[in-house]
């Protein structure tokens, strides 16, 4: 079991930065691999980035040189930081773990998924 609370959205001008937190409770955070989803207003929920359980990464082809994921398993926390924001980057972003450890991108493959976190670029 885990549970995952993210953190550091707000509202942000276009060209501005964020960084995004999630804290994961429970034993297993090392093994997890670590995702970032978003979901605009009347979309679908679309991956931002992975991180597997060993450090490597993927990010969607319209993040990719914007944003970075990390994440630091002494603290049970991954971030993404984004920056240059651009209002279509606006929506709630969600934090989720996998089981698999490996990089996925399907959401089908997560097992555990945070309550979300509000982001607003504004022009």
């Amino acid at each position: 079991q885990a549970q995952l609370v993210e953190s550091g959205g707000g509202l942000v001008q276009a060209g501005g930065s964020l960084r995004l937190s999630c804290a994961a409770s429970g034993r297993s955070f090392s093994t997890f691999a670590m995702g970032w989803f978003r979901q605009a207003p009347g979309k679908e929920r679309e991956l931002v980035s992975v991180i597997s359980r060993w450090g490597g990464t993927y990010y969607a082809d319209s993040v990719k040189g914007r944003c970075t994921i990390s994440r630091d398993n002494a603290k049970n926390t991954v971030y993404l930081q984004m920056n240059s924001l651009k209002p279509d980057d606006t929506g709630v972003y969600y934090c989720a773990a996998a089981r698999t450890g490996g990089v996925v991108t399907a959401t089908n493959f997560y097992d555990y998924w945070g309550q979300g976190t509000q982001v607003t670029v504004s022009t």
